[in-house]
């Protein structure tokens, strides 16, 4: 990857702590993380772009106003206002398979690692399927958080599974409360 890959880091306000966007000149969503998980989500950068300073640079900047109002309309119950927020991220094609997939289960409902699988025609690759979903950059956006367990347990999740719950309740429409 180039060294001129400039990325700019904002952070926004959620019910779940304050979150840290990154994006780039045009707009597009790079990743999204909380800010306490800045570390992980430096760390999935450089998987994906190379290290920094030399694939990709990183300053503050305000955040893209498509980007903050859509974050903002999401949290205020507009549970569809990500849907056409335009996110560019690196990774393995089998990656971007599985995140494109994520991106069209519905807010408010779930599927499992293996019933995700199957969606993208490789029902063999659970595990893959799952390594690709802890390697998403995007969270929220990208919806991780809808992959549960196939028995329904809430299974692990990057900003953590009390997160996890509060978005999935969220999209429920059942009251959550803050974290």
């Amino acid at each position: 990857m180039s060294s001129s890959l400039a990325l700019s880091l904002s952070a926004v306000a959620s019910p779940l702590g304050p979150l840290s966007v990154v994006s780039d000149a045009d707009g597009c969503l790079r990743a999204l993380d909380f800010a306490d998980f800045m570390p992980r989500c430096r760390s999935l950068l450089a998987r994906h772009y190379g290290a920094e300073g030399t694939g990709w640079t990183l300053q503050s900047a305000r955040c893209p106003a498509a980007i903050d109002a859509a974050l903002t309309a999401y949290f205020a119950g507009e549970l569809t206002a990500l849907d056409a927020l335009p996110v560019a991220t690196g990774g393995t094609v089998f990656q971007r398979e599985v995140w494109a997939a994520l991106r069209r289960i519905p807010a408010g409902e779930t599927t499992s690692y293996g019933a995700l699988a199957v969606a993208i025609g490789r029902p063999a690759a659970v595990r893959a399927v799952g390594l690709a979903n802890g390697a998403n950059p995007i969270g929220i956006v990208v919806p991780c958080h809808r992959v549960i367990g196939s028995t329904g347990e809430l299974r692990g999740y990057a900003g953590g599974v009390e997160r996890k719950k509060w978005l999935l309740n969220h999209e429920r429409g059942i009251a959550a409360l803050p974290l």
